[in-house]
């Protein structure tokens, strides 16, 4: 599966490690490159802090650091099965940028948002095709905690919702819709 992220800050990236420990192969989006090079440098850390404790090898690091790859531009996200936005909670911003993922990625991708307080039904209301569109929150830090909220809006069709859930069970993760 091909994953989208959208923004390279604490949530996004803990998300991009999550995706990629899974397999996905991931792409970090943020139009900002110190921010990317500050994630890469983070997940480097990170990694290098469960081979010390044992938890993963240097084979598994490097496996996991393949499936990412780090994105300035949203148009590289057009090949993505699955996108998660992470940015700013600001509706307007959202909306911007759902819709102008929506003119890259295929008719069947869909397109979440790991907000925690703002409307998925507003936000889907940027898209053409709403039901595409549904919350996937995860709690910080992506990586330890275990439950992901899966939230569908009005808009949302069941196929998301279904897939959205069996995607983020994959990820060996607990979904609460």
């Amino acid at each position: 599966m091909n994953v989208g992220i959208i923004g390279s800050g604490t949530m996004g990236s803990g998300i991009a490690q999550v995706a990629a420990t899974s397999g996905c192969k991931v792409k970090l989006y943020d139009t900002n490159q110190a921010a990317l090079e500050k994630a890469k440098s983070a997940l480097e850390k990170i990694l290098n802090r469960l081979i010390e404790k044992g938890h993963i090898d240097k084979t598994e690091k490097n496996r996991i650091q393949g499936n990412i790859q780090y994105v300035d531009n949203l148009k590289n996200l057009a090949d993505s099965n699955l996108t998660i936005e992470a940015i700013i909670e600001n509706l307007d911003i959202k909306k911007k940028v759902f819709s102008e993922l929506e003119s890259y990625v295929s008719n069947d991708c869909i397109i979440a948002s790991n907000t925690s307080s703002l409307s998925i039904a507003s936000i889907a209301s940027s898209l053409k095709k709403p039901k595409r569109c549904i919350g996937i929150h995860f709690f910080n830090p992506a990586p330890l905690m275990q439950l992901v909220e899966v939230i569908p809006s009005i808009q949302t069709s069941k196929e998301t919702l279904d897939k959205s859930v069996t995607t983020i069970s994959n990820w060996k993760k607990t979904v609460a819709v």
